[in-house]
């Protein structure tokens, strides 16, 4: 041990304070004494829950929040994805139902391949629509109604496209154009036709000039309300509608795609009233979210005062550490101190917290954040579920999955970077070669979705079936892409893949029966032989002086 004169000597203005606390003039007993109360420390922070209720009757105040908040944040999760299915349905029933009212002829499924191909359809088509827009409210089995401001209900735009000025003359291989785009719009006030006439193309001043034609837009807003929420005892929400009909003759190849998008917005209603209990029903929810809300609370200060306990002893052990040994504390044994599991807890907490503030605002009708709600409520619950892990890693059987997978890890990460790299070269390959004559390499976003299935065995005949043979060069390019590829990730990259795997559990699984390599940290506690029930831990916990504290006491009596 060093001489404490040394030690006093040492001590400069440059050292860390809870180094130089330990540098005073303390005994060979002393000394001693505070290395032992350091080990049982230590100890007792790394004990598990059931531990630790021996060690000093502490009740395991966390593993409860945790189980009763699992309960909880899934039964929270349900309802509001039950509700949150009601909302997804409504949207995805009215566009199918706008299709069918404003696309003439249209059948489902048809949306890839929905077109015409004379001028005549063309019109038509916009014709039909126009006058389904007018003869919404008598044909309409739904709710919906034109969308008003002020008093005035707002107009549906028929908006055309077109190159500023050009002539084309296909047969003598000649044209002249300028690109420049110009947009027509006409307005269209809403109103019940009279004597069953119809708009056509007599009645309105309108005209498509189809060799400059780019593009024909049909623009409108219709209002529904949701009522089958009242069924389910929730208040209904007012749904906006932004629909727009796109005639799309950007590639003048003679086929115009036509498609519908419906752009929805949920907003609260302004005048309601529903009789019944559905207000005392919304009042009960509204206190369960409290609840969950206190729930989630209490364990995120729980949690935060163990981290903050940790990094406290961490910054301890190193202090005692590098003056009694010499040594600096390994990274790997530093990081032992910060529980990930507390980390990854505090992470859910906070999510759930926002999400079931978002879902009273919801319910309240306040707002109408249904995704950014089922996001944050969806992505703590996983979270939730996840730090049960943590639990049952206590056991020495469920921790082989826990420690191969937290051994695996740094080499998966490593492979996985390498493996993506052949994986983005194929992407890239695969999309500028084959996009223009396969349906599954059209965008980068695609391919890879393609090229993902493909290793998982997936749909592997139907990506090759579906290769045009319109230029045989790039058809068989496409095969010893595919064939190559495939070969590649399955039998090589996977099963490397898998080897890394497998061999990091049979090691740990080695280790489990053998012993794990011990590290300086794990040595310096193992030399505390004080069993739980000992009641060592007991007397640790009424002297309320810590090693920082017992030095500075001695300093005062010497």
């Amino acid at each position: 041990m060093e001489n404490p004169e040394v030690a006093v000597s040492s001590c400069s203005g440059h050292d860390d304070a809870n180094l130089c606390s330990y540098k005073r003039h303390l005994s060979v007993s002393q000394e001693g004494l505070l290395e032992d109360q350091l080990r049982r420390k230590l100890k007792f922070f790394f004990m598990n829950p059931c531990e630790k209720f021996w060690a000093r009757g502490r009740k395991p105040w966390k593993l409860g929040i945790q189980l009763l908040k699992i309960a909880m944040v899934t039964i929270q999760l349900v309802i509001f994805g039950l509700s949150n299915q009601m909302v997804v349905a409504f949207k995805e029933e009215n566009t199918v139902a706008f299709k069918h009212l404003f696309l003439k002829g249209y059948m489902d499924r048809m949306d890839d391949t929905y077109a015409v191909y004379t001028q005549t359809d063309v019109y038509d088509q916009i014709f039909f629509a126009i006058n389904q827009y007018l003869q919404l409210p008598n044909i309409s089995v739904g709710n919906h109604a034109y969308e008003k401001k002020g008093a005035e209900e707002t107009a549906l735009a028929v908006c055309q496209q077109f190159y500023k000025r050009g002539t084309i003359c296909p047969g003598n291989d000649t044209f002249d154009i300028d690109p420049e785009i110009v947009t027509d719009c006409l307005y269209i006030e809403p109103m019940m036709p009279l004597d069953n006439t119809t708009v056509g193309k007599h009645n309105l001043n309108f005209t498509l000039d189809f060799h400059r034609l780019v593009m024909v837009q049909l623009m409108f807003n219709l209002k529904a309300i949701n009522l089958q929420t009242v069924r389910h005892h929730e208040l209904p929400d007012c749904y906006d509608f932004t629909l727009t009909i796109v005639f799309d003759n950007k590639a003048h190849s003679g086929r115009i795609k036509i498609s519908l998008d419906n752009d929805i917005a949920i907003r609260e209603c302004k005048d309601w009233h529903v009789s019944g209990s559905i207000q005392k029903n919304t009042h009960y929810m509204m206190i369960f979210d409290a609840f969950v809300i206190l729930t989630c609370l209490a364990s995120l200060i729980l949690c935060t005062r163990s981290v903050v306990k940790g990094i406290q002893l961490q910054r301890e052990f190193v202090s005692f550490f590098l003056y009694y040994y010499k040594k600096e504390v390994s990274f790997s044994d530093q990081m032992e101190f910060v529980n990930g599991w507390y980390i990854l807890i505090m992470v859910s907490d906070v999510l759930t917290i926002v999400g079931s503030t978002l879902k009273m605002e919801i319910q309240a009708k306040s707002l109408t954040s249904y995704d950014v709600c089922s996001i944050l409520l969806g992505t703590s619950t996983m979270l939730v579920w996840l730090g049960v892990i943590r639990y049952l890693g206590f056991f020495q059987k469920y921790n082989l999955l826990i420690l191969t997978l937290r051994a695996a890890l740094p080499n998966v990460m490593r492979f996985c970077c390498c493996a993506a790299m052949i994986y983005l070269g194929y992407c890239f390959c695969g999309w500028i070669v084959l996009g223009p004559y396969h349906v599954k390499f059209r965008s980068l976003n695609v391919v890879s979705e393609c090229l993902f299935s493909l290793i998982n065995g997936d749909d592997m005949f139907a990506t090759f079936a579906k290769m045009q043979q319109k230029s045989y060069l790039v058809w068989l390019f496409s095969r010893i892409y595919l064939y190559s590829f495939i070969s590649l990730f399955i039998y090589m990259v996977l099963s490397l893949f898998i080897a890394l795997i497998t061999d990091t559990y049979e090691t740990v699984k080695h280790y489990q029966q053998d012993g794990f390599p011990e590290t300086e940290l794990q040595r310096f506690i193992s030399q505390c032989k004080d069993l739980p029930n000992s009641g060592r831990y007991r007397l640790e916990e009424e002297s309320s002086a810590s090693l920082f504290c017992c030095c500075n006491g001695c300093n005062e009596h010497i």
